[in-house]
C-alpha cells in the first residue's frame, strides 16, 4: 500500500512537482545544447532516481533511453558516489545503451547527504568509431563504433576532472558540439539539484516519504491492470533483415505470461548475437518491454520504478537480447529495440485486442552523414507510419515505438549542415489498407553539399509492417543513392553533389479493408492520401 505518512493530495501535489523537475531538465537541456541533433530533434531524456536508485520521476522524452537509465545509476552507486560528484557513461555492458547516447549521473545531496540522483541521456552525432556518426553498419565489435567510457567521475567533489573532459573530446570528430553539449547535461542536472532543494525546504522530509509513495502508488495500480489481463501465455516471432554482416533473417521469440498480477517476458529461442551490430544490451530489451507495457496499460499512471516492478523478463545470456563484449550494438539500441517492440506487442494483441495496434513502420530510418576531417555529422531518425488501430487510422509520418524525437527542421538543417533538403512529403498509398489505415510513410531527400560518408541502418526493406485482424500490410521502406536503391545497411563514401533518398514504412492496416467507411476512403483520396490511380483501380495499397 501507499506510504501512510503521504495523504492522497499531497501526494498528487509532491508527484506533479517531481515530474516538473524532470521536465524543467529536458527544457535545460535542450536549450542549452549545441548540436541540432539535441536542441531540434530532442534526442535526449531525463529523469529523477532516489537514494536507492529507483526512478521516481521522468519527462517524457525517448522510451529507449529511459527504461535503460536505472543501469546506469546501478553502475555509479557501485563506485561510492559523493556530493558534487558527476559521472560519465556510455558503456553499453555496464550502464549505457549504445555507445552515442552518453549519461551524466549527479547526487543531489543539498545538506551534504544523498537523497537521490539527477540523470540526463543525450545522443551525442558523433563518438568516435570507424565511422562519423558513430553507427558504423558493418561493425563487428564494439572497438569500431566508438569511445567507450565505464562509470567515471567527470566532477569530483564539484571540481572538474579535465583529465577526462580532455580524454573524451580527443576521441570525437566534433570536439566542439560535443563539449558543448555535455555543459548543457550538467547544468541540467545541476538545476535538479536546486529544485528538489526548493522542495526539500518546503516539505521537509515528507518529500523523501513521497518517493515511497509515488513508486506503490504506480506499482498498485499497473498491477490492476495486469489483473484485468486474462491469465495465459502468448507466443509471438518475429525477424530482423540481416545485421549488416549478412542478410540472414535473425529470428526474436517472446513468450509473454499473465498471471495474476504480474507479467512475465521470456525470450528463449530468440537468435545467438551476430557478427553485426544488431545486438542489444539487456537493458535496451528491457525498455522495449516497459515501453510494451506503458502502451497496454492506462496512460494516466504515473512513470516511474512502480511501473515496472509486476514485470520479469528474462533472455538466453550471449544471446542478441542479452550479447557478451565486445559484441557490436549500435544497431541494437535503435533497430533491435524495435523489433522488440513488435515481437512483445503482437503477442500481447490475443490479450488485449482492443487495445494493440497493427504493426508500425517498425524501424527508427537512421541515417547519417558526416566527413572525416571532424567538419559536421548528421544524425536523424526518421518518422513512418503508425500501425491503424481497433477504433481509428494508424497516425501518419510518426517517430513509432522506441524513439520520441521530433525531426530536424528543414531551415535548421540547411543552415547547420552542408545539405540541401530536395523533398519531404508522405508516401501516398504506404498504409496498409483496413477497416482502418495504416499510416502513411514519408520521403526524405537530401543532397550532400560536400564529399562525405553516408551511413544507413534501416529495417523493414524486405519484411513488411504486418496488418491485424485482417488488415492489409503497409508499405515497405526503401533506401536510394541517386536513384539508385542500397541495402538497408550500408556506409558509402559519397562526392558532393549526390542524393540520398530515405522512404519510410507505412504502418499496417486493421480489419477488413470491405468494412472501411466509404467517407474515409473518399477523404484519404482528397487528402492526397492514396494514389488516385491506385484508388481508381481499387487497390489503396502501395505494393
Amino acid at each position: 500500500m501507499s506510504d501512510p505518512n503521504v495523504d492522497p493530495v499531497t501526494l498528487e501535489i509532491l508527484r506533479n512537482q517531481l515530474e516538473s523537475v524532470a521536465a524543467e531538465m529536458g527544457h535545460v537541456l535542450i536549450r542549452g545544447a549545441y548540436s541540432p541533433n539535441i536542441k531540434e530533434r530532442q534526442d535526449c531524456s531525463t529523469a529523477l532516481f532516489d537514494a536507492d536508485g529507483r526512478m521516481i520521476a521522468q519527462a517524457e522524452h525517448i522510451p529507449v533511453h529511459l527504461g535503460a537509465m536505472p543501469d546506469a545509476v546501478a553502475v555509479v552507486l557501485e563506485k561510492d558516489p559523493g556530493p558534487g560528484d558527476v559521472f560519465v557513461v556510455n558503456d553499453p555492458f555496464a550502464g549505457g545503451t549504445h555507445l552515442p547516447d552518453v549519461t551524466l549521473v549527479s547526487p543531489i545531496a543539498p545538506d551534504g547527504e544523498i537523497v537521490g540522483f539527477a540523470v540526463s541521456r543525450a545522443h551525442h552525432a558523433d563518438v568516435g568509431g570507424s565511422a562519423p556518426g558513430s553507427m558504423p553498419p558493418g561493425a563487428r565489435e564494439i572497438f569500431e563504433e566508438g569511445l567507450r567510457i565505464p562509470a567515471v567521475r567527470l566532477v569530483e567533489g564539484g571540481e572538474p576532472n579535465d583529465a577526462v573532459r580532455d580524454l573524451l573530446l580527443a576521441n570525437v570528430r566534433t570536439p566542439g558540439e560535443r563539449g558543448a553539449d555535455l555543459r548543457a547535461q550538467r547544468a541540467a542536472n545541476d538545476r535538479a539539484e536546486q529544485r528538489v532543494d526548493e522542495l526539500l525546504d518546503e516539505h521537509g522530509a515528507t518529500l523523501l516519504d513521497a518517493f515511497d509513495a509515488v513508486v506503490d502508488y504506480s506499482r498498485e495500480r499497473v498491477e490492476t491492470e495486469i489483473r484485468d489481463l486474462p491469465d495465459g501465455t502468448y507466443r509471438a516471432r518475429d525477424v530482423l533483415e540481416g545485421d549488416g554482416v549478412t542478410d540472414a533473417e535473425i529470428p526474436i521469440e517472446v513468450a509473454v505470461t499473465v498471471d495474476g498480477a504480474a507479467l512475465d517476458v521470456d525470450f528463449a529461442g530468440t537468435a545467438d548475437q551476430v557478427d553485426g551490430n544488431l545486438n542489444a544490451p539487456f537493458s535496451v530489451a528491457k525498455s522495449a518491454v516497459y515501453f510494451v507495457v506503458r502502451a497496454i496499460t492506462d496512460p494516466e499512471i504515473p512513470p516511474n520504478h512502480g511501473c515496472y516492478e509486476p514485470v520479469s523478463i528474462s533472455a538466453p545470456g550471449g544471446s542478441l537480447l542479452d550479447p557478451r563484449p565486445p559484441a557490436a550494438v549500435v544497431g541494437g539500441n535503435v533497430e533491435t529495440s524495435q523489433r522488440v517492440t513488435d515481437v512483445t506487442l503482437a503477442a500481447l494483441a490475443e490479450a488485449v485486442p482492443d487495445v494493440v495496434p497493427a504493426g508500425g513502420q517498425g524501424t527508427m530510418n537512421n541515417l547519417i552523414v558526416g566527413d572525416r576531417a571532424g567538419g559536421f555529422t548528421y544524425y536523424e531518425t526518421i518518422a513512418g507510419g503508425f500501425g491503424g488501430r481497433p477504433t481509428k487510422d494508424g497516425m501518419d509520418g510518426v517517430q513509432v515505438g522506441m524513439t520520441n524525437t521530433l525531426n530536424t527542421p528543414v531551415e535548421a538543417l540547411e543552415t547547420a549542415y552542408p545539405l540541401r533538403v530536395e523533398r519531404y512529403a508522405l508516401r501516398p498509398s504506404s498504409g496498409g489498407d483496413g477497416r482502418h489505415r495504416g499510416g502513411l510513410g514519408i520521403e526524405r531527400t537530401v543532397t550532400v553539399e560536400t564529399d562525405a560518408t553516408v551511413s544507413l541502418l534501416t529495417e523493414r526493406r524486405r519484411i513488411a509492417p504486418r496488418g491485424l485482424d485482417g488488415g492489409e500490410d503497409g508499405a515497405l521502406g526503401e533506401n536510394l543513392i541517386d536513384g539508385e536503391p542500397v541495402p538497408a545497411k550500408t556506409s558509402v563514401d559519397v562526392a558532393a553533389g549526390t542524393t540520398v533518398s530515405v522512404r519510410t514504412p507505412g504502418g499496417g492496416g486493421h480489419g477488413d479493408p470491405a468494412e472501411r467507411d466509404p467517407d474515409a476512403r473518399e477523404r484519404d483520396r482528397r487528402d492526397g492520401k492514396v494514389d488516385y490511380r491506385s484508388a481508381e483501380a481499387g487497390d489503396d495499397s502501395e505494393k
